[in-house]
């Protein structure tokens, strides 16, 4: 490698590690693995033929040829984003469609409300898909641009199609009517769902991912899924169901409210699920560019993606929430 023949994404973790001046947080920053990101900026030294830092354990500085790189750098990136806005069609002028899951409050609703301000000429509108799977199958189609949701429960085909950044390890929660004899607690443990039928999409096949989560979450615990059901459309129909049926719903947080039920967080441990925001690689557009910083700064502001201690995550996401934890290592 040359440096004419330079990866623009090698310059990208170059700029990561010169600004933050720190491993663990430049790699949070660009949401890659700190392996991967340590990878990139070796091969950009051996393509270069020049050491661009120093690492100790304590800290990580610039040499002096990493000096000289950091504002052509900047220049080079600066023309690249320049060159993919100019030829990205009719991306930069119609509005993104963004995918909310459902219509209510929500991770997804703060980051685009967020991404609106940001970007107040761009013009983001909102969309109801209600799974991740059904999107994610809509955005690689092209008639969708960016939704929410457990991107690692995904088929590896479609995943393949898509990129993602995560956004905020989301707590889990359970609806339980009224009447139920959970309804009383402040917080419902795990362990205390053991009997019960919980229900979690089974039978939707838009929510595959949803489904494929809890019943990773349920196993061992004595928690049975709820078997495949008709879906409700609607807070009605819905809040209709729930009642006919008796069952407890799994949730997250910040699910909307019902009439005719409560919403308890679950504990010990504190089930996590990893909420990614995802669309087609390749694709560009203002509003995206707004809706990544959004996310970002929500993220970074209110520590969404902090893994609590005591915490359960699905299998994909274990790893590489580690690999974004603060504080493991800098180099």
């Amino acid at each position: 490698m040359t440096p004419r023949d330079l990866d623009p994404r090698l310059l990208r973790a170059f700029l990561a590690v010169a600004e933050e001046l720190h491993f663990t947080r430049a790699a949070a920053r660009l949401y890659v693995a700190q392996q991967a990101l340590s990878r990139d900026v070796r091969r950009l030294e051996q393509g270069l033929g020049a050491p661009l830092f120093v690492r100790t354990t304590r800290a990580v500085e610039l040499t002096a040829d990493g000096e000289r790189l950091l504002p052509l750098a900047r220049r080079v990136l600066a023309a690249h984003e320049e060159l993919a806005a100019a030829f990205a069609g009719d991306g930069g002028s119609r509005p993104l469609l963004v995918d909310l899951n459902t219509d209510g409050p929500g991770t997804a609703r703060t980051v685009l409300d967020r991404a609106r301000e940001l970007a107040p000429d761009c013009e983001l509108m909102a969309r109801f898909e209600s799974g991740l799977t059904h999107a994610a199958a809509e955005i690689a189609a092209g008639r969708l641009d960016v939704s929410f949701g457990y991107a690692d429960g995904l088929a590896p085909a479609l995943r393949a199609r898509l990129a993602q950044v995560p956004v905020r390890y989301e707590p889990l929660a359970v609806l339980l009517p009224d009447g139920h004899a959970l309804a009383a607690l402040e917080h419902v443990p795990l362990r205390a769902l053991a009997g019960e039928t919980v229900y979690a999409g089974a039978g939707n096949p838009r929510t595959l991912e949803w489904t494929g989560l809890a019943r990773e979450l349920f196993a061992g615990r004595g928690i049975e899924a709820a078997p495949p059901a008709p879906v409700a459309v609607g807070k009605d129909e819905f809040r209709r169901v729930m009642a006919k049926t008796g069952n407890p719903v799994l949730a997250t947080v910040g699910f909307v409210d019902l009439p005719g039920c409560v919403k308890r967080p679950l504990t010990g441990p504190v089930p996590l699920s990893p909420l990614s925001m995802v669309w087609r690689k390749g694709f560009a557009h203002p509003g995206l560019d707004a809706l990544r910083a959004a996310a970002a700064e929500l993220a970074a502001g209110h520590g969404w993606l902090e893994v609590p201690p005591d915490s359960w995550l699905p299998s994909p996401a274990s790893a590489a929430a580690a690999s974004l934890t603060p504080g493991r290592g800098g180099g």
